[in-house]
Formats: C-alpha cells, structure tokens, sequence
C-alpha cells in the first residue's frame, strides 16, 4: 500500500489536486482555521458506508461495517490522533442527528475537546445508493443473469428492482439536515475543524462498463444524481465555513470502469469477503482520500 505522507505530499503540491481540494469560497472563522491538530488530537469521523469502508482488509466493528483501513482509520493514524469512528454502513443523515436502533446519534460523539470532525453522509437518504444497484440489477436481468447481489436486493424491494426518484423534497430534506448537522457540530466542538468529504464517483464521465451494468438512460440519471449531491455538499460546507475534500473529482479517473479504480464493481468475486458492497470505496480509494484530507488540513 502506498505511504500515506507520500501521496498526501503528491496531492498537496500537484497542481490538478489544488484545483480539486478547496477550501469554501467564505474563508472559515480564524480560530477554528488556526486550529492545530497535535498528537492525541480527539478526532471524530463520522458517516455512512463510504466513510466506515465495508470489506476493506481488517474489521474494526461488525455492527456498522467498519474498516480498520477506512480514511479516518489511516489518517489518525499518519496524524497519531485519537479517533473515534462512528461511521456506519447504511447511515442516513437522521442516524447522525438521531439513534438508529441500539446505536446512539453519532453526533454524540463530538464533544468540546474534538479537534477535528470529518462527514461523508447524505447519500442514502435520497437511495442513490440501492437505487444505483437496482438499475445494474435491471441491467444485469435484461442480459439473462441473476448474481447474489440482485437475489437478495428483490428481498428487501417491494416492487421488483424499482427506486423511486427522489423528489425535490427529498433533496432539499437532505440538504436541510447536513446543514442542522455542521450547526450541531460547531455547537458542541466549537474549535473543532469540520470537513466534508463528498462521495467517490462510481460512473465515468461517459459510457458504462462490464462492471457496470448499467442501460446509458439509467447512467445518464445517476451521474445527474451524483452531479447534485456533489453540489449539496459543496453548499453546506461553505455555509458552515467547513473544509470539503472533493472525493467526487479525485476518483474521475478512478471509478468502477477504470484500468486503477477506487471503488468495487457491481459483480463481488466468488471468494471475497462477504461484507465487500459493489459500488463502495476500495483500499485504494481510501488510502488516496485519507492523503487528500491530509494535505487539506496542511501542517
């Protein structure tokens, strides 16, 4: 695996990576901006599956679905903080906000001595994420196949492999939750650094692939629904005068269909772990996030 200073030191000085990790348009307040992250830092990371990384190497929490090897995992690692990942596969917005089941919100885990928070959520409030797998599902029935994956997705739908389009109201739900969110944060953690990372692209910028068994009309949507959260999440972090890792613009060259991709494809191979999801972050895809939140936080 790559040497996490190694390539957070590539990000940070290459001239594409500076177009691509932005800080918001409103510079952030001062004290928190001035914020320094010492070893043993309290640092919380929260969110759903493409921040707990499902099947990548070691586990650290069966519950959520949680890596060893997930962004927040290397980078407290390479920063020597002290994580506390709460992350969890399946987490909407509302189980940041609210419990979900046995767990309790994951925003009680920020507390006044969190020096840094990093979010990636919002996804599966609005099902792109079932709603993507569906339509690979669709694909891969029109071709005469029936994989596990789709086996046991028509388990949990009601009306075959078809998600509803989320409605404007859904969008603007979303939005409105991140932004109580980045509120709850900065009420409880005052001088905590708040990031948002934004969700890996799954799709190329054109075309489908075998490992993306997509029709085009349904590729087309899905990049407009990726196009769209991309930009919800870039609105919320400038709001909250928070840092945003454009995860969405790093893995362009690196989706499912690419000869180096940061994320599965739809087939999971005969063999591997059973908690691998199709269409979520691999290792390497974590490994160059967590040096691109490096290089975000500087020195």
């Amino acid at each position: 695996m790559p040497n996490l200073s190694t390539i957070s030191s590539r990000i940070h000085h290459g001239a594409a990576a500076l177009a691509i990790l932005t800080l918001p348009a409103c510079a952030p307040r001062t004290d928190i901006a001035s914020t320094s992250l010492p070893a043993g830092s309290k640092y919380v990371s929260m969110g759903s599956s493409f921040a707990s990384g499902p099947g990548i190497t070691t586990t650290a929490d069966v519950r959520c679905r949680r890596s060893r090897d997930n962004y927040g995992h290397q980078l407290a690692r390479s920063r020597q903080l002290a994580l506390v990942d709460v992350s969890c596969g399946g987490a909407t917005t509302a189980h940041i906000l609210g419990p979900r089941d046995e767990l309790p919100p994951q925003i009680d885990a920020v507390t006044p001595d969190t020096r840094l928070v990093t979010i990636t959520i919002g996804g599966n409030d609005l099902g792109l994420m079932v709603g993507l797998i569906a339509a690979s599902c669709e694909g891969e029935a029109a071709a005469g196949m029936h994989s596990a994956t789709c086996r046991r997705l028509l388990t949990r739908l009601p009306n075959g492999f078809v998600v509803p389009v989320p409605d404007e109201a859904a969008w603007a739900r979303v939005e409105s939750a991140m932004d109580e969110i980045s509120r709850e944060v900065r009420r409880r953690a005052p001088h905590a650094r708040l990031v948002f990372i934004d969700r890996f692209r799954v799709l190329p910028p054109s075309g489908v692939c075998a490992e993306v068994p997509l029709s085009e009309a349904a590729a087309v949507r899905y990049r407009a629904m990726a196009d769209r959260m991309a930009r919800i999440d870039a609105a919320v972090a400038e709001r909250a005068s928070a840092d945003l890792v454009k995860a969405s613009e790093l893995s362009r060259d690196h989706s499912a269909c690419a000869k180096d991709p940061w994320l599965t494809g739809f087939l999971i191979p005969a063999g591997a772990r059973p908690d691998l999801t199709p269409y979520h972050p691999n290792l390497a895809g974590m490994t160059a996030i967590a040096a691109a939140i490096d290089a975000q936080l500087g020195k």
